[in-house]
């Protein structure tokens, strides 16, 4: 993490296309600022190509007006700048040589509770960043000639970057109840930036949580692949299973948190032993599917759980129980029914053998 001054960022975005994008939006007479994960990425001094850009005003428009002014190719005639347009998300792209561009218009959004799909009205950049789903991805800088590197930090964002902090803009319990994808980009954004969850918006994933039912399963997988990526995926199922997501999301890895006594007899905590297998597997391998497989591998225990008396508890054939249950899971989890899927379930049989 390192603090810079408006100069400093100046310094930092002095390129040819964000000089560009600030020219053209001078000449149509707009507002443009760099926003999101970029901003935020330049404090943590981590990589990134994700540049989106907020014009107070028309994004595609901008994106346009961009293409003509970084020119045509004089041996081929063709734009240097390529243009994508998705009116029906109010969005353009330009890719310009190895750079990827996002524009959007600022706007201002309002929900019906039965979906996270928002009325989408025209706004300013106060309303956008109100809409910003965290304070670290809520900053933003100035394109504009006039004011090119002046960071606008409503709710400042770049102090919990500095304290490691994941906090809502606004009130969480309206943040989250409005898209309740949030949820999972909040645990996602902790386990990938190692940083702590606010204890106020860590309540309100709690009271939130049922709310995760409205939100497509392939949206909520692409969360979790991206936290079973990080360096220590346990961090983040930890934090979903503190706060009552993981039970509506995968109740058979959830049900695993649980010891149990009997004679003086106890067995381990599967979930916790399950969670070390997985960060002893991600030191290791970034294959994805043996994560997954690493995380399902003692799926089967709360099913073959059994009390003798004369050995205590056992789990025989939980294995064999686990192989079975991952179909099922993964069809329900939209998860691919693929080879991959093959592999986990083979992994998940056979993880009792040396």
């Amino acid at each position: 993490m390192k603090l810079y001054t408006d100069a400093e960022l100046a310094q930092i975005l002095d390129k040819k296309i964000f000089h560009k994008i600030g020219e053209v939006a001078d000449a149509m007479g707009v507002e443009c600022y760099l926003v999101g994960g970029y901003v935020r990425d330049i404090f943590l001094e981590r990589p990134t190509n994700d540049i989106d850009v907020v014009v107070v005003g028309s994004g595609i428009e901008v994106a346009k007006e961009l293409q003509k002014a970084l020119g045509k190719n004089e041996k081929t005639g063709r734009w240097r700048a390529h243009l994508a347009v998705y009116r029906n998300f109010g969005t353009a792209q330009i890719k310009f040589y190895d750079t990827e561009v996002e524009f959007v218009g600022a706007r201002r959004e309002s929900y019906d509770r039965g979906s996270r799909k928002p009325v989408v009205e025209d706004g300013t950049l106060e309303d956008d960043q109100n809409r910003r789903d965290f304070t670290i991805n809520a900053m933003a800088v100035c394109l504009n000639k006039a004011r090119f590197g002046e960071l606008v930090d409503p709710f400042d964002g770049i102090y919990d970057l500095e304290d490691g902090i994941i906090r809502t803009p606004l009130d969480p319990d309206i943040t989250f109840s409005d898209d309740p994808l949030r949820m999972m980009r909040c645990v996602r954004f902790s386990a990938q930036l190692k940083f702590f969850i606010d204890e106020e918006t860590f309540d309100a994933l709690g009271r939130n949580a049922e709310r995760i039912k409205i939100v497509s399963g392939e949206r909520i997988a692409d969360e979790l692949n991206k936290i079973m990526k990080t360096q220590q995926p346990s961090r983040g199922f930890v934090e979903l299973q503190r706060c009552g997501l993981l039970q509506l999301i995968i109740p058979e890895l959830a049900a695993l948190d649980v010891v149990e006594t009997r004679n003086g007899k106890a067995h381990k905590n599967n979930f916790y032993h399950t969670l070390e297998v997985v960060d002893n597997v991600a030191k290791r391998s970034d294959n994805l599917r043996l994560r997954w497989a690493a995380l399902f591998h003692d799926i089967g225990k709360t099913r073959s759980k059994r009390w003798e008396p004369a050995t205590g508890w056992t789990f025989h054939n939980h294995n064999y129980l686990g192989a079975k249950m991952i179909p099922g899971i993964f069809r329900r989890m939209k998860l691919p029914m693929d080879a991959k899927m093959k592999y986990v379930e083979k992994m998940v049989d056979l993880h009792m053998r040396p």
